[in-house]
């Protein structure tokens, strides 16, 4: 079933309007038609079974019948990436929401080259994969900030899992309490010595190894997620 992220609260008998680019995907794309049924979600309030009351000429209107799912969060991880190349990022994003993670945090660092980013793009990007994945919520985006800015305000009761090139513990050994957590992914040149010495030094940061090969950033995030999931994430739920 169709499955839809919407902004208003959701209650039953409300009255929803979406956007008018998600009113044109329902009954020009998908063809639905009065009465039809969706699910609708809007990462507060759980999943709720939709029906489509009216078709307007500029939209449709969708009532609330019932609640399919209580909200429910995924697991508390962070995913924070150096910026990279558009089609990379874009790429990042869709994985990270796929793959469960909570926030995608972008961060500048010293060997980073692109630094502008559309955050609206990206919403829309987290948006689509949490409707496609069926997760209740949809990861928040946030905007670039320098690598030594994240730091300076870290909170210390969340492990940060540094996926280092240079080597590290293998993920399966170096992970050993449930969370919080944060994977942090550095640019295509990789980490300034500078940067990597002070992250080794930190408390609360693991140094891990994603094995022999350089692997791209997107790559890398993609591989940080799924070992970090196999080992204290949801995939046994």
């Amino acid at each position: 079933m169709i499955r839809l992220h919407v902004t208003p609260d959701l209650t039953p008998g409300a009255a929803v309007a979406p956007t008018l680019d998600q009113s044109r995907y329902l009954t020009q794309v998908m063809r639905l038609k009065l009465g039809d049924a969706l699910l609708v979600f809007n990462g507060r309030d759980g999943e709720w079974r939709a029906t489509i009351a009216e078709v307007l000429k500029k939209g449709v209107i969708l009532k609330l019948e019932d609640q399919v799912r209580p909200q429910t969060l995924g697991p508390d991880l962070d995913l924070i990436v150096a910026v990279v190349k558009k089609s990379r990022v874009e790429t990042i994003v869709e994985k990270a929401a796929e793959l469960g993670a909570r926030r995608v945090r972008l961060t500048i660092t010293r060997r980073t080259n692109v630094e502008h980013v559309r955050l609206d793009r990206l919403d829309a990007i987290a948006i689509e994969a949490a409707e496609q994945t069926g997760r209740l919520d949809v990861p928040a985006i946030e905007d670039p900030a320098k690598l030594d800015t994240l730091l300076d305000s870290w909170d210390p009761a969340r492990r940060l899992m540094f996926c280092d090139e240079t080597g590290g513990a293998p993920v399966a050994s170096a992970i050993t309490e449930p969370g919080p957590w944060a994977i942090l992914i550095g640019p295509e040149g990789g980490f300034a010595p500078e940067e990597r010495d002070r992250l080794r030094a930190l408390p609360f940061t693991t140094a891990v190894s994603l094995g022999p090969r350089v692997l791209r950033a997107d790559t890398a995030a993609i591989a940080a997620m799924t070992l970090w999931q196999a080992v204290v994430g949801d995939w046994e739920r």
